[in-house]
């Protein structure tokens, strides 16, 4: 049973926009992906078409989450302002934007601090035999590209996401390198709030044939991973992966304190529906655990942000919940 002040879990109430599935690169257990040319984007008004639906059903956060563009394309360009202007208008639609579209130039994720409130990028895993195997097609998932990320992330204060992907090939010595790595930035630059550990769940458009990443060893990984992570690192874990019940209060219990956002579809792992908040309350409740929502920024980072970006999130925060906060990490 946890103790009074450490008993809030949280969720950021959260729908996903797609830009584009299309993605240059070929990561052997992706279930998001399509080959360039193979699917259309997103319109701007097909995007406020969705906005429109969204309104006054308690949806603070937009994720945008995009396949990617090769940085050389001629079409980078364009890709990039689609991601801008939905990032703009889903602000202007009253919305907090949170954008995740893989590896960016340092000008890129200057320009989109602008319209969002935070950003992410799964670090996945640093070891470099991953690139012999399910990275062998994927040139963007070089560590040293993504390790960049977070350095820049941080050089420009981005309240930022990350996290590692387990059971790709990796052994359990790269998930503690690879959260070492993390918490050293974060002790350089302050900016990470959460860590994301997900589990690798098979899905239907995936080769990568490999069994699911056993649940059961999830809150081992949680309770090291706390004592690797800096406190005000909060640890994220996606509830619809880990299906057992009482594995996925074990993981809380184990040091896990954020679901993740909870919308209708989890587009990276769309085999697997989200249980929704009042399945999870139900399963937390009768243990103690209070489930809250929570804003896409955490509020030790709402100084990051700009003028209009905290007017924003002030606005959110007085109307989501009276208690827009993380709880004991």
């Amino acid at each position: 049973m946890p103790v009074a002040n450490s008993s809030i879990v949280t969720y950021s109430p959260a729908y996903t926009i797609v830009p584009t599935y299309e993605c240059f690169n070929r990561c052997t257990y992706c279930n998001f992906r399509t080959d360039p040319g193979k699917s259309p984007w997103l319109s701007l008004s097909a995007a406020e078409d969705i906005l429109n639906r969204l309104q006054n059903q308690q949806v603070c956060e937009i994720l945008i989450l995009s396949g990617e563009v090769h940085p050389h394309s001629p079409q980078r360009q364009e890709w990039f302002q689609r991601i801008y202007d939905l990032c703009e208008l889903t602000l202007s639609m009253g919305f907090l934007s949170h954008t995740n579209a893989g590896p960016l130039s340092f000008a890129e994720m200057q320009q989109l601090k602008n319209v969002n409130v935070s950003m992410g990028l799964m670090l996945e895993q640093l070891t470099p035999t991953l690139l012999k195997t399910v990275h062998r097609h994927a040139p963007s998932k070089l560590p040293e590209l993504r390790l960049q990320q977070l350095e820049w992330a941080g050089e420009l204060q981005i309240p930022f996401t990350t996290g590692l992907l387990l059971g790709i090939g990796e052994t359990s010595n790269d998930w503690w390198e690879t959260l070492a790595a993390i918490s050293h930035i974060h002790q350089r630059y302050h900016h990470i709030q959460e860590v994301i550990l997900q589990p690798h769940s098979p899905g239907n458009q995936q080769t990568f044939n490999a069994q699911p990443f056993d649940p059961h060893q999830l809150p081992v990984v949680i309770a090291k991973a706390r004592q690797i992570l800096p406190s005000d690192i909060t640890i994220q874990i996606p509830p619809n992966l880990v299906k057992d019940k009482q594995w996925l209060l074990a993981c809380i219990e184990a040091g896990a304190r954020d679901l993740g956002g909870i919308s209708p579809k989890d587009e990276v792992n769309p085999d697997y529906p989200h249980l929704q908040e009042q399945e999870l309350r139900e399963i937390l409740q009768p243990t103690g655990w209070e489930l809250v929502p929570r804003l896409p920024v955490y509020p030790q980072f709402d100084s990051c942000l700009y003028g209009e970006l905290q007017k924003a999130v002030q606005q959110w925060r007085t109307t989501l919940t009276p208690t827009s906060t993380t709880g004991d990490r």
